[in-house]
């Protein structure tokens, strides 16, 4: 039988830490494309455009991260706000997705070194 690979993925509405313990390399990023200038330019046009621009550019980061999670078998999605719950939601609809553990753990900040801990911490248990 095939070893599960893992992953962690610490996670914001901003950016994405995509650990693989696996992995040589510290961390992998995504980062969102819905950033704070964005946001001004879709606010001076109107609230409601700005919404829609959120919208759409948070389902394509997601998207982003729904692709690489695809390649493992369990995965840990943890950070400080609701995008975890947001992109595990995401993932729920879509039935590539449904033979893939995801587990969701609340986190605040962190450094890439206390990130990996808390995965590793999280797959050994």
């Amino acid at each position: 039988m095939k070893a599960t690979k893992n992953l962690g993925i610490w996670m914001d509405h901003s950016s994405a830490a995509l650990i693989d313990l696996n992995d040589e390399k510290k961390s992998n990023y995504i980062e969102s494309k819905f950033t704070f200038d964005t946001k001004e330019e879709a606010l001076q046009k109107s609230e409601s455009l700005m919404h829609n621009k959120r919208q759409q550019m948070n389902e394509a980061y997601y998207k982003e991260i729904a692709d690489v999670i695809l390649n493992y078998g369990h995965v840990l999605l943890f950070g400080p706000t609701n995008a975890n719950v947001e992109l595990h939601n995401y993932l729920n609809k879509d039935l590539h997705f449904k033979n893939i553990v995801i587990d969701i753990k609340s986190a605040d900040k962190m450094s890439d070194n206390e990130k990996h801990a808390f995965v590793k911490k999280h797959f050994n248990a």
